[in-house]
């Protein structure tokens, strides 16, 4: 996956933008930015297009950004310059297509059935836009037409919301959903950019999805972790799974057979993908012990711990 699409799959959302008024980009960008997607989509369906792509590109440059609804070549062209790091486009226009091949800039056309995923390979794409989502059928629609193509991954667009984006983004052939839900134009018209920015949060927490995955509990030996291990099974009726490093009572308690990781224990947080809360933890500050991924390589990550422990307990992340 090349770098641009590796950054979808790690912000999983795409916001979706029109903006009427080039005087609302930079703050528009600072909100997406604050709330935990550095990135937007600027749509070709207003004039301020073009000249809120230049603003962005100029004053906020962390943010990664997208030129949506390109139609024609000029349009391509435009947004290039204006500083638009890709373009995506509602169809498949091979002009359009041939265009941004040929001057490598990377580009994600829409698709609708299998056809439309044929002349995107024909052009050596294999990241394509699924366009209107909702209305063609969802997720069922878009593995349905996947079928023959194994090697194409998709980016959903078309009436994804914070209640759907999840089972999107639970097929692993999906690189990231394009949505509009917390930029929606009435809002950013009425400068409501405190409310953009919580929306942004709502929608990363989502896709996140942190909750308390298990205590990690140390013991001196083998014995005294199964002694442990089944005090809280009859305590609290669960069952007791034994392992080879540790014991678990029902899913609340990993009994460890000695010294586990951290101080005084650990506790796992599960989330719906590491890579993704990686992505999203690492802008606030956090770093991590990539000593303790689990796979080493190859393959969506499993667990990975904290670099620091939390109030002398070490922390790992869970994949749910």
């Amino acid at each position: 996956m090349s770098d641009i699409y590796q950054k979808f799959h790690e912000l999983g959302c795409i916001p979706v933008v029109a903006i009427n008024d080039a005087k609302h980009a930079v703050p528009l960008a600072k909100a997406l930015a604050a709330g935990g997607l550095p990135i937007a989509e600027i749509t070709f369906r207003t004039d301020a297009a073009e000249e809120s792509i230049k603003r962005i590109a100029k004053e906020v440059p962390e943010v990664m950004l997208g030129a949506g609804t390109v139609l024609t070549i000029e349009q391509a062209e435009r947004a290039v310059a204006a500083g638009a790091n890709y373009l995506i486009s509602p169809g498949i226009d091979p002009k359009v297509v041939g265009w941004c091949v040929d001057n490598n800039v990377p580009v994600t056309p829409g698709v609708a059935c299998p056809s439309d995923i044929a002349m995107a390979l024909d052009f050596g794409i294999n990241v394509v836009k699924f366009f209107p989502a909702e209305n063609l059928g969802g997720l069922s629609t878009m593995k349905a037409i996947s079928g023959p193509y194994g090697m194409v991954k998709f980016i959903p667009t078309g009436g994804i919301n914070s209640g759907n984006i999840n089972t999107y983004l639970s097929w692993e052939k999906v690189v990231a959903c394009g949505g509009s839900w917390m930029v929606k134009s009435d809002m950013i018209a009425a400068e409501k950019f405190d409310e953009i920015e919580a929306l942004t949060r709502e929608a990363v927490l989502t896709m996140l999805n942190f909750d308390l995955a298990h205590i990690g509990i140390d013991t001196a030996d083998d014995a005294e972790s199964l002694s442990v291990t089944e005090t809280l099974g009859g305590l609290f009726s669960l069952p007791v799974k034994k392992g080879n490093s540790s014991n678990f009572a029902g899913t609340i308690a990993e009994v460890m057979k000695g010294k586990g990781p951290g101080t005084k224990g650990h506790f796992a947080i599960h989330t719906n993908s590491i890579e993704r809360a990686v992505a999203y933890m690492s802008r606030q500050g956090v770093e991590f012990n990539w000593d303790s991924a689990n796979p080493k390589e190859g393959g969506p990550l499993k667990a990975l711990y904290l670099k620091e422990e939390v109030a002398g307990f070490g922390v790992h992340l869970l994949r749910r």
